[in-house]
């Protein structure tokens, strides 16, 4: 078996607006746009990345703004909730912040001795705020949330699920170990330091989520290069059907449906996103692979205007 996995790579999104996806993700919650791409499979949408300084496994939350999607609705067989990972002394000023930036955000509740904020972003995508005293020092960019409150990347996910005993079963091979449970939450583990939970949400009776904006498309994991054809090997083992190595230029993909219906991938951590963009510039400039770039002209000619705004370090 390959090694275990430490933790979440990043989760992509469905979102409507561009525009009011990146004002939100920048201005708000104080993360960097630090990837201005296209879906490579459908290269008439943007696929905006965001994160820390420069994009970090562990802290890139990515959408797809279609510009016409219909809402869809969170239920099991999908992401619950994204969960960020912010310091323990940070509560009280991202209650203000939220408040101020006219955000609706749940009363801080108690899960596990850490305080969560639960809030959703303008499509309507559960996002929770994990206010953790362990949480890292980072790489937090800079912008309008100061350093020592800023988000450091994921504390991990929440899979709302039919039933959980075979995501479970693929969460300990992956490496994802039992911790805790209560009531209708189970908990799970890994060894890193960002995006290191999955809590797993059992509700037989609650409706099957539809796709669309406001939902996860998919969570993806890091692995390491050298072993992702072992665990394309090892999920085949499992009866899942993953995809075949595709090339995302800033990492490797393997995709996978898993039992309960989430999609996982299975991403590597280089090259990063700095292998096309001097770090002081990501996110400024609409950026292609290689193989896409003689389409540049057609691209840019069918995707919506968004002014990003450049750093001023």
């Amino acid at each position: 078996m390959p090694a275990d996995i430490p933790g979440i790579h990043h989760v992509t999104a469905i979102a409507s607006d561009p525009g009011r996806n990146y004002e939100f993700y920048t201005e708000t919650l104080g993360l960097r746009l630090i990837k201005r791409s296209v879906n490579q499979d459908d290269v008439s949408v943007y696929h905006l990345f965001y994160g820390d300084r420069d994009g970090s496994p562990g802290t890139s939350m990515t959408f797809f703004p279609y510009t016409d999607a219909s809402p869809g609705r969170v239920g099991t067989g999908q992401v619950a909730a994204v969960q960020f990972l912010v310091p323990g002394a940070s509560v009280d000023f991202w209650l203000d912040r939220l408040e101020s930036e006219g955000v609706e955000a749940e009363e801080p509740h108690d899960r596990y001795g850490d305080t969560v904020i639960r809030f959703h972003d303008p499509d309507g995508l559960p996002l929770e705020l994990v206010a953790s005293a362990d949480a890292p020092a980072g790489d937090p960019p800079e912008g309008p949330v100061p350093p020592e409150y800023a988000i450091r990347g994921f504390f991990g996910v929440t899979l709302s699920l039919a039933t959980c005993s075979q995501t479970a079963s693929l969460l300990k091979t992956m490496g994802f170990q039992p911790t805790r449970s209560e009531r209708r939450r189970q908990r799970f583990e890994a060894n890193g330091e960002l995006g290191y939970v999955v809590d797993l949400l059992e509700d037989p009776e609650a409706p099957r989520g539809e796709p669309g904006a406001g939902t996860v498309h998919h969570v993806a994991f890091q692995v390491s290069d050298a072993e992702q054809a072992q665990w394309h090997d090892a999920l085949v083992e499992r009866g899942l059907r993953p995809t075949q190595i595709i090339d995302r230029k800033w990492f490797k993909s393997i995709y996978a449906r898993t039992e309960g219906g989430v999609l996982f991938e299975f991403a590597t951590k280089g090259p990063g996103y700095t292998v096309d963009e001097d770090v002081d510039e990501l996110g400024e400039h609409l950026v292609l692979p290689e193989w896409l770039e003689d389409r540049r002209a057609e691209i840019e000619a069918n995707l919506p205007e968004l002014t990003v705004t450049p750093r001023s370090d």
